[in-house]
């Protein structure tokens, strides 16, 4: 399989993908989309035109996949490796896709609508927007403080699917609005993450790029180049 992966090394979303595909040890092509640039843009406009990374292309099967779960659906149709993020079991599989859809609409979007507020133009910013969006992060936080207790990984005894999507939305959410310091779960499952090799590695290709992040400067010193 010819797998190349249109993202951009600071994307969570992309980072979604890339720690699945690190999981399995599938080997793809990588093309960073710059889309201050037309040309790099184009690349997944004319494929996607909503615009969105990561968009994978498919050489072999000569087809492109979009949007995140969708990509880590059709990979496992295609690699045994990626079939393991999959739970067999059907309730656990249920449990799983919940989960991914949990940590990708209540963790990720309103991480991301606190961070594309502050580079707002002047006068365009959305206070209110940014309050509930902290708002459902706390709330997120608890639900996860809660379903964490006494686990390891998000669904069931193994790393899924769930516990992919779950670390690139909680990195930028911990930083945007800190985990509360009652969520002792919360705290240790992200810790857990972050020793992942999988992690480890999506996380080290991003940080060339946490200087371009909108809130560096609330980002703690351990991410940071150099620490």
């Amino acid at each position: 399989m010819s797998l190349t992966l249109y993202l951009h090394p600071l994307a969570s979303f992309c980072h979604k993908v890339m720690i699945a595909l690190e999981e399995a040890r599938v080997p793809y092509h990588a093309v960073t989309v710059d889309f201050g640039d037309p040309t790099s843009a184009k690349q997944v406009s004319d494929q996607w035109p909503v615009g969105k990374i990561p968009l994978l292309h498919d050489e072999a099967a000569g087809r492109h996949v979009a949007e995140t779960t969708i990509i880590l659906e059709y990979l496992a149709q295609h690699h045994p490796g990626m079939a393991k993020l999959w739970p067999s079991e059907a309730e656990t599989l249920l449990e799983a896709r919940l989960w991914d859809r949990f940590f990708d609409l209540y963790v990720q979007q309103p991480m991301q609508k606190i961070v594309t507020d502050r580079i707002r133009p002047p006068g365009a910013n959305d206070p209110h927007g940014v309050a509930e969006a902290r708002e459902n992060l706390q709330t997120a936080y608890g639900m996860i403080e809660a379903r964490m207790a006494g686990r390891e990984w998000a669904v069931g005894n193994d790393f899924s699917i769930a516990d992919c999507a779950a670390f690139p939305g909680l990195f930028f959410a911990g930083t945007v609005e800190p985990f509360p310091a009652s969520a002792t779960a919360l705290s240790a499952y992200f810790e857990r993450l972050l020793t992942r090799p999988s992690v480890a590695s999506v996380l080290a290709q991003a940080q060339p790029y946490f200087t371009m992040f909108p809130y560096r400067d609330a980002m703690p010193a351990r991410f940071l180049p150099g620490s």
